[in-house]
């Protein structure tokens, strides 16, 4: 992990008194990060009984079919939820595994037809809550947090000692 990062209470020379939870950004990301996954999770779960992981995964291989490691990169999501995720949607016949042609000890997932089908019922779903999340933004500022949010997952990488 990287260390050049100042505490906030070494910058204001107090406790925690500098910090106001609603203000403190990591909070407010996360709130609303959780948010938006209940909301999306309630209509994948009730009308095509997937949970979220499940659901990142199937769009993650929507793209070209992954290892797990590759997935789990990719995600952000950690082994266990990639491993379990994909253990449910093979069990409903949804994804396929085959050995890994270049190393032995993995396997890479793919979408079957079935599962490409589901990922094209789901797909204008899921499109449509993003529009009608970010119906009181203007395009110029869709596309600023956007990028905003690409520059703090590079950051928080940096941070992280995970970025290049």
């Amino acid at each position: 992990m990287a260390s050049n990062v100042t505490p906030l209470a070494a910058r204001d020379g107090g406790g925690t008194d500098g910090l106001a939870l609603d203000d403190y950004l990591p909070f407010r990301l996360s709130v609303a990060s959780n948010g938006v996954s209940r909301l999306i999770a309630r209509a994948y779960e009730d009308r095509f009984a997937l949970s979220i992981p499940q659901w990142r995964l199937m769009a993650v291989l929507a793209e070209g079919p992954l290892s797990p490691q590759a997935i789990v990169a990719r995600t952000a999501m950690d082994k266990v939820t990639v491993s379990r995720a994909a253990q449910g949607l093979l069990t409903r016949h949804l994804v396929a595994r085959t050995d890994s042609p270049s190393d032995g000890r993995s396997h890479i997932l793919t979408l079957t037809e079935t599962g490409r089908r589901l990922h094209a019922e789901i797909a204008p779903l899921a499109l449509a809550y993003e529009a009608a999340l970010l119906a009181g933004l203007a395009p110029a500022e869709v596309a600023q947090l956007k990028r905003l949010l690409q520059r703090l997952e590079a950051a928080a990488a940096r941070l992280s000692g995970e970025g290049g």
